[in-house]
């Protein structure tokens, strides 16, 4: 779903995911209903030894003031969270990229991860801290508060609960969770990263089921949907470590296709059919009359454009441009650009000149090889 930047703090774009914006009301609507403000009242009572009354807290539109309320300072809480992580990861010299809320929380989009063990641990960690801090203001807050303020001490000591916890939940072991990522790093104190990621990734699954079970059998949506994530993005990541150490001190310039096929802008489908054909080259680069490159096409592109005539289409209005990137980039930083982009070709240019074309094919080569000469060598 479609993301809006709303602020930023310390120029990291602070986002709201549409799902957050659905959810929001609903959220609200659930903290705000009688048996929800008697129950946490209770805990709240209980933990802090204030008392609350209930009559008050029920009053007229109060209980709807009281979930709007802890609905955003909830996830003002989850900002402040993502925020703790982004702080320390900031003082490692690591970008931010954009910390994202959304129905499940909140997302610090980190535009790398450090493999160092202890770098990860404490940015990990950073966030359960901050959630805990946040939680220890909140109680603080409960019991200074004067008796006469109920809704304000109602919500404060809300969110002294939801932020205790919160951080306990982000602890579990379930990668990439918090906790996961702590689990991981302790892992790769004593064991290479790729190996430290694929045992974090096999326990995140394995929350992953367990918190579908559960949602299945007590009708929690949210659970499912946090099963699904986890589980998504656990063998993501695990799949991107791979690549990483299979790619690891390759260049674009290693595995790109060089001296790659042209094919004149000007020219026909057809003409460019009877080429593949003869020339069985799956990706030609189309150029001008002077020479320059303008784009890139492939036999995926001619059967995109089904309902043209083959016979007076040029070749030109078929063709995509492509990400333009120079052989000395690192192989598999270009891989995610790319990906991102959603495109699988780029054209390689040395000092403003082609040099050749990088597609999915050299990276398959690539990693083949590599796979096959490690299991060589271990073997």
């Amino acid at each position: 779903m479609r993301s809006y930047t709303i602020t930023e703090i310390w120029d990291i774009p602070i986002r709201i995911n549409t799902s957050l914006l659905i959810f929001l009301p609903i959220l609200a609507w659930l903290i705000g209903s009688g048996q929800q403000i008697e129950l946490y009242a209770g805990f709240i009572e209980g933990v802090t030894g204030s008392e609350f009354d209930l009559s008050q807290l029920r009053a007229g539109t109060t209980p709807w003031l009281i979930g709007i309320a802890a609905a955003i300072g909830l996830f003002v809480s989850v900002t402040l969270h993502e925020l703790g992580h982004s702080w320390v990861a900031l003082r490692y010299g690591i970008e931010i990229d954009s910390i994202t809320l959304w129905i499940l929380g909140g997302i610090a989009s980190l535009k790398t991860f450090p493999k160092e063990w202890d770098r990860e641990f404490w940015i990990a960690i950073a966030g359960p801290l901050t959630s805990v801090l946040v939680a220890a203001v909140c109680y603080a807050g409960v019991l200074i508060a004067p008796n006469s303020f109920q809704v304000s001490r109602f919500i404060v000591g809300y969110l002294a609960l939801t932020n205790l916890i919160l951080a306990g939940f982000n602890l579990l072991p379930a990668f990439p969770m918090d906790g996961g990522r702590i689990f991981r790093a302790l892992l790769a104190r004593s064991r290479p990263y790729g190996t430290a990621t694929r045992i974090a990734a096999r326990v995140g699954v394995l929350f992953a089921f367990l918190f579908a079970i559960v949602g299945v059998l007590t009708f929690q949506l949210i659970l499912l949907l946090l099963a699904f994530f986890i589980y998504g993005a656990a063998t993501t990541e695990s799949r991107s470590v791979l690549l990483d150490e299979l790619l690891e001190g390759i260049t674009v310039g290693d595995i790109m296709t060089r001296d790659p096929a042209t094919i004149s802008a000007d020219a026909t489908l057809e003409e460019f059919g009877g080429r593949m054909l003869r020339e069985r080259y799956p990706l030609y680069l189309v150029t001008d009359d002077t020479g320059a490159v303008l784009g890139i096409i492939t036999l995926d592109d001619v059967q995109k454009a089904r309902g043209k005539e083959r016979g007076t289409t040029r070749v030109e209005e078929v063709m995509r441009v492509v990400s333009r990137v120079e052989p000395t980039d690192d192989a598999f930083d270009t891989l995610a650009v790319l990906n991102q982009s959603g495109s699988v070709n780029a054209l390689v240019e040395e000092n403003g000149e082609p040099v050749g074309v990088l597609s999915q094919s050299d990276y398959a080569h690539a990693m083949t090889v590599r796979r096959g000469f490690q299991s060589g060598i271990t073997g």
